[in-house]
């Protein structure tokens, strides 16, 4: 019998990839093509397991555009599960005379995104380790080179932790169908973000003028009311809770605002946000487990988001070792980091 984990990854409208976890640390990818839209399905993986789920309703009218994403890609990192000074982990480091697990990582998620041809290739922010020359070099040679003029970056904390600017602004993006406000939300020199009266201005600006629906990006999540808790501390980890209220009124104000999606918490997680109902959107790393990209395919009538675990042999069976991240801690990093299926695949819908 099987007794290594068995993930329902990613599902969309016809669909469905299982990740088969091997003894030997390996992982086998199952994928299961040519299913009905908005349908139950069964997948039979031999030796008495199978997989259940429910494939996602396609949004109506033809696809327009796609656009790809990732976040916290830590160029320049050596320690995968590191906390300060701390010596418990696990840590785990790339075995000697391997390739660096951030190059690693990343060269296979952008080999994967290459196959959905994107019209845009999106970077929310943490590209580096330390915001040194080096590591955004060995950024550029792997998304730049790839993707050209489609990549659009904006910094996150670990880029700006000795005041660099390199990767700061807003942004604006365009693609059929869709506009992309890219926030920076990095306070130099601080783990935490903001979204201040400035961001708010641009931002409200933007979805006043837009003639298609604006999707938000940025690299630090949301606090939400009752997403933690109701405390409202003033050194959370992600966007100030006085600037996430700020943002859930100009989404609120702005119908064409359809969401928010970020990074920085290396894990999957869609929550809505507390006055507008806009889903808040978390996506997990590239660099450890799961190991993930994001897809955005975009219609007439709306957005289906999906996410991809990264593949290739190597890749898989170093993002495969880093599930137990963080477990001298008393972390469940794997249930952390991978969410459940409805974090990962859903539609996000127009709002009228």
């Amino acid at each position: 019998m099987h007794d290594q984990p068995i993930d329902l990854t990613t599902v969309s409208d016809d669909v469905a990839s299982v990740h088969i976890t091997r003894r030997d640390g390996g992982v086998d990818v199952h994928v299961e093509a040519g299913l009905a839209a908005d349908s139950d399905f069964t997948i039979d993986l031999g030796d008495g397991h199978v997989v259940e789920g429910r494939t996602l309703p396609r949004p109506e009218g033809e696809l327009l555009a796609v656009v790809t994403t990732a976040n916290d890609v830590h160029f320049g990192e050596v320690e995968a599960g590191r906390i300060d000074d701390l010596t418990d982990g696990p840590i785990r480091r790339a075995d000697p005379g391997a390739p660096p697990y951030p190059d690693l990582m990343n060269a296979a998620a952008v080999a994967d995104m290459a196959t959905v041809t994107p019209d845009a290739v999106v970077v929310k922010g943490d590209l580096s380790d330390d915001g040194h020359d080096i590591e955004w070099e060995a950024f550029e040679a792997c998304y730049r080179t790839a993707f050209g003029e489609r990549l659009h970056v904006v910094r996150g904390n670990h880029d700006a932790y000795r005041g660099q600017s390199r990767y700061a602004g807003h942004q604006r993006i365009e693609v059929d169908g869709l506009t992309i406000a890219l926030l920076d939300t990095v306070i130099p020199e601080r783990t935490t973000g903001r979204f201040d009266d400035e961001a708010a201005d641009w931002l409200g600006t933007i979805a006043a003028e837009s003639d298609r629906p604006v999707l938000v990006m940025g690299h630090h999540q949301q606090w939400i009311v009752g997403g933690e808790s109701d405390h409202r501390p003033d050194d959370y980890f992600g966007i100030h809770p006085d600037d996430s209220d700020r943002l859930d009124r100009v989404a609120l104000r702005h119908p064409s605002i359809i969401g928010y999606t970020a990074g920085h918490t290396h894990r999957h997680r869609r929550r809505a946000m507390t006055q507008s109902g806009v889903p808040s959107i978390e996506v997990g790393c590239t660099k450890d487990f799961p190991a993930t990209w994001a897809e955005h395919r975009v219609y007439e009538g709306g957005v289906m988001h999906l996410v991809h675990r990264i593949g290739g042999d190597d890749a898989l069976r170093w993002s495969e070792s880093c599930r137990g991240l963080y477990s001298d801690f008393g972390v469940d990093y794997a249930s952390y980091a991978l969410g459940g299926l409805g974090d990962r695949c859903f539609i996000i819908p127009f709002r009228s």
